[in-house]
């Protein structure tokens, strides 16, 4: 309850997509499939001249909207987005090899999953953390 309303009708039940600005869809999406193994789960007219476009991981629940920049704004923005990998190192080392803007090493600190951060196309900023095995997470 919230100011004395009923909320309960309202419960959130997942996160459906996260949006990303982006200038150029296709670019966009030859970038998140063609170098992140995303595949496109929705790409579909509505409007005047817009497109709603949506990518995910192969079997991923959340998916990405790749929205356009909206008039007046820019894309390049720190999307707060957190991509889950299997070896961040490896994960590093095939995103560099291929010419993606990525930091300049994983970070690795105590307590917390290696991570490092990259750029898309249009600068916007990902994160890509490794995966830690339920049996080590600690709380």
């Amino acid at each position: 309850m919230t100011n004395g309303t009923d909320v309960t009708g309202a419960a959130v039940t997942g996160v459906a997509n996260v949006g990303i600005p982006v200038t150029d869809h296709d670019r966009a999406i030859a970038f998140y499939t063609d170098l992140l193994g995303f595949e496109v789960r929705r790409d579909a007219a509505f409007g005047a001249g817009m497109r709603w476009v949506e990518v995910a991981p192969p079997a991923a629940a959340t998916t990405l909207a790749l929205a356009p920049t909206p008039p007046g704004k820019s894309a390049g923005v720190d999307t707060g987005v957190r991509l889950s990998v299997a070896d961040a190192g490896a994960a590093h080392a095939a995103l560099s090899a291929a010419g993606v803007d990525v930091d300049g090493e994983v970070m690795r600190w105590p307590g917390v999953p290696p991570m490092f951060s990259f750029r898309d196309p249009d600068g916007n900023t990902l994160y890509v953390v490794e995966r830690v095995p339920a049996a080590r997470v600690v709380r």
